[in-house]
């Protein structure tokens, strides 16, 4: 089998992305990439030595000998690029989350409907172990029929991520309930088995907004801009983005569309960096301990009146087969990806279930500024809906 030639567009913090899909010899192979900075196209021509790199967009969109193209570029620029891939004919994958507006996605999906050109969107969190190991349990019957779902995120080292950079603004990203909580949210629809339809949020900038120390306009980041050891408490951050205007702390409620209610919390003054989900059925809860290989799910589905440590079942995380990039997310991710673009059909991620994700951050963003007014989230179109749940196969 020959390798799928790869164009990649944008080598910023995704570059692990486009390095995941570089397997010269093993199916496919990263040979032309652009970004319009100098620096990442340097780094970019040492990882990808025999790669045609530009930057010029257009020079990997148009090039004939191009197989597929990875959009990993800033969110607001993915419905712009991928558009312009689809018409090109060009299988894509667009990095999560899949823009920052409702329209710019239904766009996407649009263009993928009416070009044909095959549309794949990178929710890697969908092939980390643990969620698949939560799902496993819920698909058995283990915890009975799901009833409420309830996400807590901890974001221990937030202040390096995001409010060093562009993601800091909400031109951007529109904020961290869809830049960040979109891939919860997505999780959390996949395990509940609907889509949010009513959201209502509250939040506020309470980590960084006080913190003074700013980068002045056009300053680039410093060499440390992230550590995991350092930067601790989050008033110690240095070298912050001159422009913060996004939440760092909120709350969001939502009924789903089958009826679950579920809740996501996330907060940046927190020292620890992890997701704890708890699922609870009409026959048992189950709860994560820990997101990665070496952690738990535990399932406590026999009546009891006291709180208990010990549960009624204790699944082990599953060790991932690559630890590169979310816990070994990222090559599965890669592998279907791949698979996806030689031969079709259907995928673990879901278009769809992407566009749903952003809608409901988008539509709870509103409600957090308006002082937590419910939002109710747009439906989307019926045959893009039909279209992309049978594998992006037109009817006939």
């Amino acid at each position: 089998m020959s390798d799928l030639r790869i164009g990649v567009l944008g080598y910023g913090l995704r570059g692990s992305i486009a390095r995941t899909a570089h397997r010269p010899g093993a199916g496919s192979r990263v040979t032309a990439l652009a970004d319009p900075d100098p620096a990442a196209r340097t780094e970019a021509a040492t990882a990808f030595p025999d790669a045609l790199i530009s930057s010029a967009h257009h020079k990997v969109v148009e090039d004939p000998d191009i197989d597929a193209v990875l959009v990993l570029t800033p969110d607001h620029t993915h419905a712009g690029l991928a558009c312009e891939a689809l018409r090109a004919g060009k299988p894509v994958f667009v990095e999560k989350p899949l823009d920052i507006t409702v329209e710019r996605c239904d766009e996407i999906l649009r263009t993928a409907y009416e070009t044909g050109t095959r549309l794949y969107i990178g929710h890697n969190m969908r092939h980390m172990p643990v969620v698949r190991l939560m799902r496993d349990l819920i698909a058995a019957g283990t915890i009975g029929e799901v009833k409420t779902v309830w996400v807590r995120h901890f974001v221990g080292y937030g202040g390096d991520w995001y409010f060093k950079d562009w993601h800091a603004e909400r031109q951007y990203t529109t904020g961290l309930l869809l830049q960040k909580a979109a891939h919860d949210i997505d999780v959390l629809h996949w395990l509940a088995g609907g889509y949010a339809r009513d959201v209502q949020a509250m939040g506020d900038l309470m980590v960084y907004g006080d913190n003074p120390h700013r980068r002045e306009p056009g300053e680039p980041k410093a060499a440390d801009w992230y550590t995991r050891d350092g930067h601790w408490p989050p008033h110690t951050q240095r070298g912050l983005n001159p422009v913060i205007d996004i939440e760092d702390v909120s709350l969001l409620n939502m009924r789903l569309d089958n009826g679950v209610l579920a809740s996501y919390q996330q907060c940046h003054f927190t020292p620890d960096y992890w997701r704890n989900y708890t699922v609870i059925g009409d026959a048992g809860r189950l709860e994560n301990f820990g997101d990665g290989p070496g952690s738990t799910v535990k399932v406590w589905n026999t009546r009891r009146s006291v709180y208990r440590e010990d549960a009624d079942e204790i699944h082990p995380v599953p060790e991932a087969q690559d630890e590169a990039g979310h816990g070994g997310a990222d090559p599965l991710l890669m592998d279907e990806f791949l698979r996806f673009v030689r031969e079709g059909g259907r995928t673990d991620t879901s278009p769809v279930a992407a566009r749903m994700a952003v809608a409901a951050g988008v539509r709870a963003t509103d409600s957090l500024r308006d002082g937590g007014t419910p939002r109710r989230v747009p439906p989307l179109e019926p045959a893009l809906v039909e279209y992309f749940e049978r594998g992006q196969q037109r009817t006939g």
